[in-house]
């Protein structure tokens, strides 16, 4: 439904800028053309493209296909979803809604900014409670992308786009599809495993699988933040664009780093410390031996995610380079 009322926008676009009786939806023409949309046109084409990027980033209360559709699509599909395709409402909303629609972007920026600090709050407070490892991944993942959202409507009182905004969101952008498709990978290998997916069956696991509770470890510190990995950079730049811009819609973003440690460290924690239960399938699993380790394959797998999150979380200047030039 968002992508069909897009497409209805995207037919009227052509429309107002039809030259010489000839529709044109070639963006550079657009983009160049002496033709000036009026604030009322600007605004309902705006929400007939944001409709579609809303339901794709997801914006709260346009998230609720999310949780369901990943947990329940096999690991890989949904480490593309949460890695590649969950960017491209983030990406859209960057790349048309601002660019063709300024006027309107600058009214609606409050009201989509508000709409992601409380996606930002509240699945973050959702992914507190899961004890499904794949819907705490996605209302992480949701929580996370907010901050993106919020980093690319942080737009100034003269409706300029803030340029740390911009930056951090499309660094973050990145990095969220690094740290989130790692942390689905490593899920899915759990779960082939052991046959479950819920906290309350695991415990203890990194005595018997110490590779694979490191790369956890390492995936699950980059998605709270932690300097020196690279989602730190991205959020942190993010956030102090929206600051500089709106106080309050910073201050209120900012407080995503609580329950994202929160829910992180309690990940790592009822997985690999502790004490398993003493029945269940991962008890199961460990008796017949089907508990063995990352292999070389898997590892490899996730060796080129793991070089990333510490190359960019010290030196992420390249990605920020090729945003603003």
């Amino acid at each position: 439904m968002g992508s069909f009322l897009m497409l209805a926008g995207i037919i009227a676009l052509g429309y107002y800028y039809r030259t010489g009786g000839h529709y044109t939806l070639d963006l550079t023409t657009i983009l160049n053309s002496s033709t000036h949309l009026n604030s009322t046109v600007q605004l309902w084409l705006f929400l007939a493209f944001a409709a579609a990027f809303a339901v794709k980033v997801p914006l709260v209360p346009f998230h609720s296909w999310l949780p369901d559709a990943y947990s329940e699509a096999p690991a890989p599909v949904t480490a593309m979803l949460a890695g590649a395709m969950a960017k491209a409402g983030a990406y859209g909303f960057l790349r048309y809604c601002l660019t063709l629609f300024p006027d309107a972007a600058h009214r609606l920026a409050p009201l989509i900014s508000t709409l992601a600090v409380i996606g930002i709050l509240y699945c973050a407070l959702m992914a507190l409670v899961q004890s499904d490892m794949k819907r705490l991944l996605a209302y992480s993942s949701i929580s996370h992308l907010g901050v993106i959202t919020l980093g690319i409507f942080a737009l100034s009182a003269q409706g300029l786009a803030s340029q740390q905004g911009i930056d951090g969101a499309v660094l973050q952008m990145v990095n969220h599809g690094i740290t989130i498709t790692a942390l689905f990978l490593i899920v899915g290998f759990l779960e082939a495993r052991t046959g479950t997916r819920r906290l309350e069956d695991y415990g203890g696991m990194a005595r018997r699988l110490p590779i694979m509770a490191s790369v956890l470890m390492i995936a699950c510190l980059s998605s709270l933040g932690l300097p020196g990995l690279n989602s730190f950079a991205g959020e942190f730049l993010a956030l102090l664009g929206v600051f500089r811009n709106n106080a309050v819609f910073g201050v209120l973003g900012t407080l995503v780093v609580v329950p994202a440690a929160w829910y992180m460290i309690r990940l790592v924690q009822n997985t690999m410390m502790g004490v398993r239960p003493a029945g269940g399938p991962v008890v199961a699993a460990e008796r017949k031996g089907g508990l063995p380790d990352l292999d070389i394959g898997e590892f490899l797998v996730l060796l080129p995610l793991l070089v990333l999150i510490f190359y960019i979380g010290v030196h992420p200047l390249p990605l920020t380079f090729f945003v603003e030039h």
